[in-house]
């Protein structure tokens, strides 16, 4: 192949393969930036502009024949497998399904208008590219590459974004933890010592986050290369029937915590902003390490765009920071058979059709910082926690914005709560159960905030009379039950990679806590916390 209609960005790296060249290689030669050259190799239908098609055609013109030939080869195979409806006279898959839903969801409807407003497009543009995006999705394309990103385990995704952040900051750091029996966790929360180890109630005393109402803008709109990757998760999020739920979520401005305190405000965002944006993040990182490409600076587009350096992670002000809190559960149980008396610790596994942490271990409950009713008043971590023990421990379906909208002036009233949870409300006392804040951190796959947290159920008869009550929500295809006086299965579960990043930061800082106690209850392993600058 001598000629090229149109040069893409498929077609591009095919070039760049032919002529076996790295990204800052073949970049040098057209006279552009490498991060240009990764974005063709991420986006494989995105097209240049007139004056790189220009220069492509000159490098291609230029080029030896053998370069030729592996050029017309690769773009033959790539063609074949990319489009094989085009070799075998398949039509184009029926969208009729997906335009039903555009029409009728309006969290759908919510993301495209988003989407138009952010790149300046006319209205109805939006759902043209997501239809024409979705009838040439390969369902079976994004299925393998399901399982690639299912390979690749939390410690493999805390050590490159470690490498990706290592220009760090001073006194900032990767949460790190030695396990006693010489096991090591590694995440990629990135957090301070005074970040660490807060032992804070969440009473409205210790908690004193505020809400600014109209907060300062921030950048990072859509560029060319941004709007195609919104478009493509909201195709994908139709094919794949995931959830998305439009919803105001809090953003953290600025936080001011430390030893019994948590201080600073929050604004407010929607959730399709993030969904769409800094969300897209962790898939663009985990593709990478999964195909064994470069995830260092300028190899990664969007981390390149929403979040380059540790400078951008810790300057919450200026950018998209969502988040929430996230805890441990330990419940008191009587001993039974050979079992002493302990606390019940509940991990789950996330279900597939979950956004967030797909397929990983985390506490439960898991949250986005959200309001319910209050904005002003749910600010508070506890309002949070609450809600989520009712909806995703007690089966509270009323609350949970995913499957109706809320129409109760007061859904957390005493009259409407859940038998357990009305239980605790009415013995609400630090003898009986508590909530504490143990550790605030930046989480560097998204750029979330995850306020780890632990709650703790110090009265046997609550999982007496409501253990069998317990029952993991939709979001959670597993839960399991451990042990706090298992010391040996708890070691093994703290190294274990199938946790999500910021599952483990909580789990590992409840647990330390736990034992602080120092409750007959709790045999844990001993656990040291360390910043990895």
């Amino acid at each position: 192949m001598d000629v090229v209609d149109v040069w893409t960005g498929e077609r591009a790296s095919a070039l760049q393969r032919a002529q076996r060249l790295t990204n800052e290689a073949f970049a040098d030669r057209l006279g552009t930036a490498v991060r240009t050259v990764a974005k063709w190799n991420a986006n494989p239908e995105s097209q240049p502009g007139s004056e790189l098609q220009q220069a492509l055609d000159t490098l291609l013109y230029q080029a030896p024949d053998q370069v030729k030939a592996r050029f017309s080869l690769l773009v033959e195979t790539t063609d074949e497998a990319s489009h094989p409806e085009a070799s075998e006279g398949h039509r184009k898959r029926d969208t009729a399904e997906a335009e039903r839903r555009i029409t009728a969801d309006p969290n759908i409807g919510a993301a495209l208008d988003w989407v138009e407003r952010e790149a300046g497009w006319a209205s109805g543009t939006a759902r043209n590219q997501v239809l024409d995006r979705l009838s040439a999705l390969e369902p079976h394309s994004l299925r393998d590459r399901r399982f690639r990103r299912n390979r690749v385990d939390q410690h493999q995704l805390a050590e490159a974004l470690a490498t990706y952040y290592r220009d760090g900051r001073t006194g900032w750091g990767t949460y790190t933890a030695g396990i006693e029996d010489a096991r090591r966790a590694v995440t990629s929360v990135f957090t301070s010592p005074d970040w660490l180890d807060l032992r804070c109630p969440l009473t409205p005393d210790h908690d004193q986050f505020a809400l600014e109402r109209t907060p300062a803008a921030y950048g990072h709109g859509l560029d060319e290369f941004t709007t195609e990757q919104a478009v493509q998760r909201i195709a994908e999020t139709l094919e794949e029937d995931t959830r998305l739920v439009n919803a105001p979520l809090y953003r953290l401005l600025d936080a001011d915590v430390g030893s019994g305190k948590l201080g600073g405000s929050f604004g407010m965002t929607e959730f399709v902003q993030y969904a769409l944006t800094m969300d897209l993040l962790e898939g663009e990182m985990v593709d990478a390490i999964a195909e064994d490409r470069s995830t260092l600076p300028g190899q990664l587009p969007l981390r390149d765009h929403y979040l380059p350096d540790a400078a951008a992670v810790l300057d919450t002000r200026q950018r998209l920071c969502a988040g929430g809190p996230l805890a441990l559960c330990a419940i008191a149980r009587p001993g039974r058979g050979r079992r002493p008396a302990d606390y019940v610790l509940l991990v789950q596994e996330r279900g597939g059709h979950v956004l967030n942490a797909s397929r990983r271990l985390a506490p439960i409950p898991k949250s986005f910082h959200e309001p319910l009713i209050d904005q002003r008043e749910d600010t508070q971590l506890s309002a949070t926690l609450q809600r989520e023990m009712e909806e995703e421990l007690f089966g509270r379906e009323d609350v949970d914005n995913t499957i109706s909208p809320q129409r109760s002036a007061d859904p957390m009233h005493l009259s409407r709560l859940s038998e357990p949870m009305r239980w605790l409300t009415e013995n609400d006392s630090d003898r009986q159960w508590l909530m504490e804040c143990t550790g605030l951190g930046l989480n560097l796959v998204s750029g979330n905030y995850e306020f780890a947290s632990l709650i703790v159920i110090h009265d046997e008869e609550f999982w007496q009379r409501f253990g069998g009550q317990v029952e993991a929500n939709w979001e959670s295809s597993k839960l399991q039950q451990y042990s706090s006086m298992d010391r040996v299965l708890l070691a093994e579960l703290c190294a274990d990679v199938a946790w999500s990043n910021e599952g483990l930061f909580a789990f590992l800082q409840g647990l330390r806590r736990l034992s602080e106690l120092d409750s007959p209850r709790v045999d844990a392993p001993a656990i040291e916390w360390e910043i990895q600058q």
